[in-house]
């Protein structure tokens, strides 16, 4: 019966989610082509405002907590579990004062309405997952970025979404090249819940009723840790805080 009634609801829903994006596209042209790097930041921030209440359509709410724990004014690696793409816009929204910036796959850079502008131009690194060379080369830039501004940056180790909630493995790389190229960072794992159920039956049509929870954990101060041991630390805190049911 959900999944029926989740056909009109997904389409109303779907009509406003571009709506925004086209919206805000042009907005953020205006702002960071006239008024500089904090007029778009505040323009993304307020779009993704706009896209997490587009979710209460959908009966979807959030909870987003332990930011109390983490530094302000100070670079940050937020290392999390990816489920969805809607873990994508709470994080920017919920963590605005730190700024975030994304790993991101490059085909993400291009078409999409809002998205991919502020991918290119909001200081986000755009790699190609078929070109090692290049994708350790952006991600060590990003570094390199958010260290010199304090800046934050998300980046999800899994690789891809965990269409069930079931963790996947963290893959290495790309935490080692921020881990080596943003030394004054702090790591901030972050464990999602119950994003995946926003897909439990593809991107059309989309689950109802479902509570979105961000964990934050503990920041863990890279100048503090070898790599490994940081590693460990941070898939340890997020996995074992997954819920899968």
């Amino acid at each position: 019966m959900q999944k029926i009634l989740s056909y009109p609801i997904s389409i109303l829903y779907y009509f406003l989610f571009l709506f925004w994006l086209c919206l805000f596209h042009p907005i953020q042209w205006i702002c960071f082509n006239l008024f500089g790097y904090n007029a778009h930041r505040l323009s993304v921030a307020i779009l993704n405002f706009f896209l997490v209440r587009n979710t209460l359509i959908l009966g979807t709410t959030y909870s987003f907590k332990g930011r109390e724990k983490l530094p302000k004014n100070v670079p940050l690696i937020i290392v999390a579990n990816h489920q969805s793409l809607y873990d994508i816009p709470p994080i920017i929204w919920f963590m605005k004062d730190w700024q975030p910036k994304f790993i991101s796959k490059k085909e993400l850079g291009k078409g999409i309405p809002s998205v991919s502008y502020n991918l290119r131009h909001g200081g986000s690194a755009l790699i190609d997952r078929k070109d090692g060379k290049q994708a350790l080369g952006e991600i060590k830039k990003c570094g390199e970025f958010i260290n010199k501004n304090n800046y934050s940056v998300v980046i999800f180790p899994e690789g891809t979404r965990s269409k069930t909630g079931v963790p996947k493995p963290f893959s290495v790389n790309g935490l080692k090249m921020l881990y080596k190229f943003a030394p004054d960072a702090y790591f901030a794992p972050i464990t999602i819940n119950n994003s995946w159920k926003m897909t439990k039956y593809g991107q059309f049509p989309l689950g109802l009723g479902n509570k979105i929870t961000f964990e934050v954990h503990e920041p863990l101060k890279i100048s503090d840790y070898t790599f490994d041991e940081i590693f460990e630390k941070t898939e340890n805190i997020i996995t074992q805080n997954i819920k899968t049911k």
